[in-house]
């Protein structure tokens, strides 16, 4: 398995991490994070203010990314989309971007490191309360699936699948969180 299809690792019960090597620039890559219609291609729309303390809009409607059935419970997002906000927490161009994500209990953070003509994408995501650490499983294999996307996406090779290769990662993940809450 090369790094760019190694599973997340969990940090702790309440943080997983997942690593890529992509095709650089490093401004390159900012911009599928931060652009619109960029990160549309591979996660949802939506604007990010470019400052600490600024709003991201999330716009997910899957049915852009994939012609796939999507499980019931995600129909939703497929189909209808839908809309929140977070807040910036940090913005640094072109190395650090995070945001809360849905709730103030969940933060997101994307590190880019380049690496010669590549980068590193580090994405962490961690959680607070009961409630968000319960979703952290379904959170890794849902970054896990986006970011292939991304790398497709950047590597300008086909796209692959959606929700058949998030229904298969959500049992890993689950397996994951579970060997982490036990240490």
């Amino acid at each position: 398995m090369n790094t760019n299809d190694s599973y997340g690792t969990f940090t702790s019960p309440a943080e997983v991490r997942i690593v890529r090597i992509l095709p650089g620039p490093i401004e390159r890559v900012w911009a599928y994070l931060t652009d619109p219609e960029k990160r549309a291609r591979w996660f949802c729309g939506g604007q990010t203010e470019q400052k600490a303390g600024g709003t991201v809009k999330f716009a997910m409607l899957h049915k852009n990314l994939t012609d796939e059935t999507p499980p019931a419970e995600f129909e939703h997002v497929q189909c209808k989309g839908v809309d929140f906000e977070g807040c910036v927490l940090r913005y640094e161009p072109p190395h650090v971007l995070a945001y809360t994500f849905g709730s103030a209990e969940s933060v997101v953070t994307f590190e880019l490191t380049t690496q010669g003509k590549q980068v590193q994408l580090v994405l962490t995501h961690r959680t607070q309360g009961a409630e968000e650490q319960a979703e952290l499983s379904k959170y890794g294999a849902g970054w896990h699936t986006h970011i292939a996307l991304l790398v497709a996406e950047l590597e300008g090779a086909p796209r692959p699948p959606f929700w058949s290769a998030h229904l298969k990662l959500r049992p890993v993940y689950e397996k994951l969180l579970a060997e982490a809450s036990k240490n």
